[in-house]
């Protein structure tokens, strides 16, 4: 019986831009910034900020290198803060009844600090709510020093969480991150991002249910 439920943040809770953010560094100075960012796992310093290998002031210098001007932090903070997307209420809502029916969420998510300041902030759900208020735990990238789909950060969560892989949903719109789960033993689902995973996930979970 499904007991815990893992989220991805960005594809999942939240809708991804992935071509505004692209679009940003681009305006930022960045060359070639379509080819350093991805949708689902970061390479470079990008990979080094979500892994927790760089601080944001050391991931601004590299801005500054790679435009040849001093880039401030607000303008790395915009730039990032272009994959960010709309955050439906909807989503927000199930996550809320989900608590309420006894289910243990928890957020696995491939970020950075200049997304997750926002994130913890009251203006996250525009409701004075931070991304914290809706889970049980929180495991981000670039605390723990591993990025999905490493299968060490899967690991980590279970050690951490105590959660029962075979009782677990795992909700993640990356192929890989889904595969890596699923190899541990986790249950999933792919929903693609933005999409509404709301009534197939309370569908899942009724036939998950042990019949009364």
């Amino acid at each position: 019986m499904i007991d815990t439920i893992v989220f991805d943040l960005g594809g999942v809770i939240i809708t991804i831009r992935h071509e505004r953010a692209v679009a940003r560094f681009r305006q930022l100075g960045i060359p070639n910034a379509e080819r350093q960012l991805d949708p689902y796992t970061q390479g470079g310093c990008f990979g080094a900020l979500e892994q927790g290998l760089i601080t944001p002031e050391q991931f601004r210098q590299e801005m500054c290198r790679q435009t040849g001007r001093d880039v401030t932090t607000d303008e790395c903070a915009h730039a990032w803060m272009g994959y960010m997307g709309d955050v439906p209420q909807t989503k927000l809502q199930c996550l809320r009844e989900l608590r309420q029916r006894g289910y243990r969420l928890i957020l696995l998510s491939n970020t950075n600090p200049f997304i997750a300041r926002w994130a913890e902030s009251p203006a996250f759900d525009g409701h004075g709510n931070t991304l914290a208020s809706y889970f049980d735990l929180s495991f981000k990238s670039f605390e723990v020093g591993f990025m999905k789909p490493d299968a060490r950060f899967f690991e980590l969560v279970e050690k951490r969480s105590g959660l029962t892989p075979a009782n677990t949903l795992f909700l993640d719109d990356g192929p890989r991150n889904v595969e890596a789960a699923a190899a541990r033993g986790w249950l999933t689902m792919q929903p693609a991002n933005g999409t509404d995973w709301t009534a197939d996930l309370m569908r899942r979970l009724a036939a998950e249910a042990p019949a009364v």
